[in-house]
């Protein structure tokens, strides 16, 4: 069987890292089997999405690499959905309620205080032609509830295993709203019928509505896919993501600097056997996936791991990768300076400061002037890849300084800094002119 799957975002806001990770999790297990991967844009909700969000999804996707087989809206087959709504009804699954909100919530509540399970009692079932008329005539429209049989449906799951959902302890979930809008479950299982989707993958809490949805899609005549259900993230302390991470969008994070190399690494081996390493591209991470690496724990999402594979990711990108996104920072000086400074950077846009130090201008550091007079006095007159050793042993023989009490003066003068890339390779790169200048302690 060829594996097809489906991402289905509402575009109703910006993409953060939850719903990401489950978009790269369908992503990478088509890849690995060879499959297809399709976008679905949840918009039934006319009033809340807009283009702007659905532009913002597809751009994210795309910058990460995600990309789709196939793409569609559900705003264009609400004919198909009503279609499936009639069948439904003609079988008798499908039927009309007039309960408002105030009525259901206080019924819930009459039920806890009798110690019983607050579940819908059906009493819509019992209506009469005439009461509901009566409703109509107040003024009152129905929503629809699809009756469940209230049966043990299993299935085994991708991620957990054999798994059981008694619908018995359920309420019959409404489909449509009084406005006749489609909630999410009557249209996802339509789509999974018509477009052929073999496996839905998405977070464990979704289990208990997967019982549901497995008698939809029985009721409905069409297959049943296999379904996967990922563990949810939590945070580094094992708690529950905090919502300043867990509402992280992904074009947020995309400003802060971070590469999409090392998101979809870090999102798709956080809660994995595998190593928590940067992987060389997102097609290599699906030739690798498998959900026997999945763990049963939640997967910890810390955002040091993060920082740590992004600074991975730059010091193994090639220059020829970095070299447009050099010249866009006017820093591109050249495939030494690129292959010296990525092992200092941690977000690329570090590199602007470092070709300062190469171009100047750097304000000096001077504790000692005789020390850098002495320093001036014996600098080669030809800066090579064997300056830096001839330079330091003169300067060692000068002032009898070793060690760091000769290294860091010469560092803080060239650099203005404690800490950088390898002086023997930075030296000629800024130059006798305004290493000459900085010795003399002037900016340059």
């Amino acid at each position: 069987m060829s594996v097809k799957v489906r991402f289905a975002p509402s575009p109703t806001g910006k993409l953060h890292v939850g719903n990401v990770r489950t978009a790269l999790i369908n992503w990478l297990f088509a890849r690995a089997h060879g499959g297809q991967f399709v976008l679905r844009i949840d918009d039934t909700d006319l009033a809340r999405s807009t283009a702007a969000f659905e532009q913002g999804i597809e751009d994210d996707l795309t910058w990460l690499g995600l990309v789709w087989d196939e793409r569609f809206n559900q705003s264009k087959r609400f004919d198909r959905y009503e279609a499936a709504a009639e069948r439904l009804k003609a079988a008798g699954r499908l039927y009309p309620c007039y309960e408002t909100g105030d009525e259901l919530d206080r019924r819930r509540k009459v039920q806890l205080s009798r110690g019983l399970p607050p579940i819908y009692d059906r009493a819509a079932l019992d209506l009469t032609d005439a009461e509901k008329a009566a409703y109509e005539a107040e003024g009152r429209k129905p929503h629809w509830r699809f009756r469940l049989e209230g049966k043990r449906v299993a299935w085994e799951d991708l991620a957990r295993g054999h798994a059981e959902v008694d619908t018995a302890s359920m309420s019959d979930p409404v489909l449509i709203r009084e406005d006749g809008l489609f909630l999410y479950t009557l249209p996802s299982v339509v789509d999974d019928i018509e477009m052929a989707i073999t496996h839905v993958i998405r977070g464990e809490d979704h289990v208990t509505n997967t019982g549901a949805q497995i008698e939809i899609f029985e009721a409905l005549g069409g297959p049943i896919p296999d379904f996967g259900h990922t563990t949810l993230l939590v945070g580094a302390d094992g708690q529950a993501l905090s919502k300043r991470i867990g509402s992280l969008s992904i074009s947020e994070m995309r400003e802060m600097g971070y590469e999409p190399i090392a998101i979809t690494s870090h999102l798709g081996r956080i809660g994995t056997s595998d190593p928590l390493e940067v992987g060389e591209s997102v097609e290599a991470l699906g030739q690798s996936f498998a959900f026997a690496k999945m763990g049963r724990s939640p997967a910890r999402y810390d955002t040091a791991d993060l920082d740590r594979l992004n600074a991975q990711a730059l010091h193994a990108m090639p220059y020829e990768v970095a070299r447009a996104r050099l010249a866009a920072l006017d820093c591109d000086l050249g495939e030494a300076f690129w292959t010296l400074m990525r092992q200092n950077l941690q977000k690329f846009d570090d590199v602007k400061a470092l070709a300062v130090l190469v171009r100047g201008p750097v304000t000096p550091v001077i504790e000692d002037p005789a020390f850098a007079a002495a320093a001036l006095a014996v600098l080669p007159e030809t800066l090579d890849e064997t300056a830096w050793s001839t330079w330091t042993n003169a300067v060692k023989e000068s002032t009898g300084a070793k060690g760091k009490a000769l290294f860091m003066p010469l560092r803080h003068i060239l650099t203005g800094q404690a800490h950088g890339p390898d002086m023997a390779t930075l030296v000629p790169m800024i130059g006798r002119d305004r290493i000459v200048q900085r010795l003399k302690g002037e900016a340059a």
